[in-house]
């Protein structure tokens, strides 16, 4: 399937999301990949992670972007050579990718019942405003986690916790964004967090 959904949150910020419909030979066949890359897809075991992989590659070339323009640092946050800030996600059969002039993070995730369980791991202020009882339960804490975790995308440095370092603002359905912050060893930071639902996914993209 060609490209998803298109999001411009605004003037300096794109988001690209592709349904990953097709079989990796079809994927592979448009996409020229760094030997390193050649190397890491080859080697995933799973069918689903390389087509995710190869996703990216295609939304990269939406951008006007390859392989070649794309880079990972120390910490293994991606970057693109001309300067712009990237950050990219893919959770089944959903990939996304972020372009901005500023600093951006982005996930995705399927909207599982299970994340309940786990709750307690990521959330804390939050449980101030969540209820169980909720039939959004679920819903608002896969917002939660997809706004936490682009947060640790775009902040990318160690030690940084979801639970001790990240908070989000109350929020609602009606809505499609709130405010995150980031309070970690004397810095403190506000970002926008953009969410979306499509298909049983949620999608959360951090801005500065």
């Amino acid at each position: 399937m060609p490209l998803y959904k298109t999001l411009t949150p605004n003037s300096q910020t794109t988001v690209k999301i592709w349904k990953i419909t097709e079989s990796f030979d079809e994927l592979m066949k448009p996409i020229q990949l760094r030997e390193v890359c050649m190397v890491r897809v080859q080697g995933m075991k799973s069918e689903l992670h390389r087509r995710g992989f190869l996703s990216v590659r295609h939304l990269l070339a939406e951008f006007g972007y390859t392989d070649f323009d794309l880079y990972y640092d120390e910490n293994g946050k991606p970057h693109l050579k001309d300067g712009k800030h990237i950050s990219i996600t893919h959770s089944f059969e959903f990939s996304a990718v972020a372009v901005s002039e500023g600093i951006v993070g982005i996930d995705i995730e399927k909207q599982r019942e299970k994340i309940a369980v786990i709750a307690h791991k990521f959330v804390e202020y939050e449980f101030e405003y969540l209820k169980e009882e909720d039939p959004e339960y679920v819903r608002k804490l896969t917002v939660i986690w997809c706004a936490k975790e682009s947060l640790y995308k775009l902040f990318a440095t160690p030690g940084l916790s979801f639970l001790q370092h990240c908070l989000v603002l109350p929020f609602t359905f009606q809505e499609d964004e709130t405010v995150s912050w980031i309070d970690f060893e004397g810095q403190k930071q506000r970002f926008n967090v953009h969410y979306i639902e499509f298909e049983g996914f949620t999608c959360a993209y951090a801005i500065e």
